[in-house]
């Protein structure tokens, strides 16, 4: 691997405060930004990068993330990471249900973080806490279509 081909290394952000929300989607659009993400595509990162800072604050009592940079050889993306030390998910089927809450939100924190990115794993058990890592990779331009005849 060549320098210039080799990834960047992570970069770990606490997530103590809502401060701290705001530093992790500045980040979030900057590296992505960097990789060669789309605006809507950008859009999508933060938004899903925020859900999930937020719920690490607020149901984890607080964590850290960690953006890590990739590359597959034929195009880049980014890897979030958020966890927490918190009660961890006691039903994670429940809490990937459109509509459910455990507080006073919308009820579409993970799926619909889940929605947003191209891969998403979460790692929880009750009294272990939780990490959420999603993967987004940078979309090439589509194709165009062939108009009918």
């Amino acid at each position: 691997m060549t320098p210039a081909s080799r990834p960047a290394a992570a970069t770990t952000l606490p997530i103590r405060s809502d401060a701290d929300l705001a530093w992790v989607r500045q980040q979030v659009r900057q590296t992505a930004a960097d990789l060669g993400f789309g605006l809507v595509q950008q859009t999508k990162l933060v938004t899903a990068a925020s859900e999930l800072a937020r719920n690490t604050l607020v149901h984890g009592g607080g964590g850290h993330a960690e953006i890590t940079p990739l590359d597959n050889g034929r195009t880049r993306g980014l890897k979030l990471s958020f966890t927490d030390d918190g009660p961890g998910i006691r039903d994670l089927e429940q809490a990937m249900t459109d509509g459910y809450t455990s507080g006073g939100g919308l009820g579409l924190g993970l799926s619909g973080a889940k929605r947003l990115v191209h891969e998403f794993a979460v790692d929880t058990e009750p009294g272990r806490g939780t990490t959420v890592t999603v993967v987004a990779w940078v979309a090439g331009v589509p194709a165009s279509r062939s108009e009918p005849a």
